[in-house]
């Protein structure tokens, strides 16, 4: 079900039901903020929220596109808040695409990198294969009761993908679960694990790459030999010891990174 309000207050009840939100419902709001082009989130027992700023977000009518496409290939209970005029400029600019259409957009990173901790890493090699939470939880290889993304109110199927990003954020993530709370802070010192960069063009190509309207990610596996190009921890990027901070450590790893494969991307 996919609905559509001008306004929405942020509160704990879904404007359909009258009732608490459950983990099936998801938010898109097209915002006018200066703030920031995309945010993500939930707060106070709300729904988690996709923002998008109209104003500093050039490619916010692909990302409605794909949040529509996305939520209704996947049954998701899905909310817009926009103006129905700016929903029909959405749709009409998106005709022709797909949430998984097999082939980059002009917009879109040609490397997306994921973080892992570097015991994880060690298993993730024998595995011969990148596994979402949910799937390493079905396996019984991870005995923690809950992924790090639900403390920033991630609804439980996000669980069913690899999620990718770049800067910082996946080194956010892996001191998060080092400490067992959110650390934001990136020049917070922590044990630097395994930065992976993977080869997006061929994700796409191969009809694994998956578009939310906020995230690119990829559902359950990821084989390494076919879509891994380089893996970065401490040692390969020169640092004296395993101890660094997310800013360090991504910095000098991106840096590497170009180094070697400019002339390869």
């Amino acid at each position: 079900m996919i609905c559509r309000f001008d306004v929405l207050s942020e509160n704990s009840r879904d404007p359909v039901t009258r009732q608490g939100y459950d983990n099936s419902w998801i938010i898109l709001m097209l915002t006018d903020s200066y703030d920031y082009e995309q945010m993500c989130g939930s707060s106070d027992g709300g729904a988690y929220t996709i923002k998008l700023s109209r104003s500093q977000y050039k490619n916010w009518k692909m990302a409605v596109g794909d949040f529509i496409d996305f939520s209704k290939a996947n049954g998701k209970n899905a909310i817009l808040v926009m103006s129905d005029e700016d929903l029909k400029a959405a749709e009409s600019h998106y005709k022709g695409h797909r949430y998984n259409e097999p082939f980059l957009r002009d917009d879109e990173p040609s490397v997306l990198i994921h973080s892992t901790p570097m015991n994880n890493w060690d298993k993730i090699k024998c595995d011969g294969m990148l596994k979402s939470w949910n799937k390493l939880k079905s396996e019984k290889v991870i005995a923690e009761e809950r992924p790090i993304g639900t403390w920033l109110g991630d609804p439980m199927d996000f669980s069913d993908y690899i999620m990718f990003g770049s800067g910082t954020t996946g080194e956010i993530v892996v001191n998060s679960k080092q400490q067992g709370r959110i650390v934001m802070d990136t020049n917070a010192e922590y044990l630097t694990g395994a930065r992976l960069y993977f080869d997006a063009k061929r994700m796409a190509e191969d009809g694994l790459l998956i578009r939310d309207g906020c995230h690119l990610k990829v559902r359950d596996m990821l084989p390494l030999k076919t879509y891994l190009i380089w893996a970065a921890t401490w040692e390969t990027i020169g640092l004296a010891s395993q101890m660094s901070t997310p800013k360090i450590f991504s910095e000098l790893a991106d840096k590497q990174f170009q180094q070697i494969y400019r002339n390869s991307l």
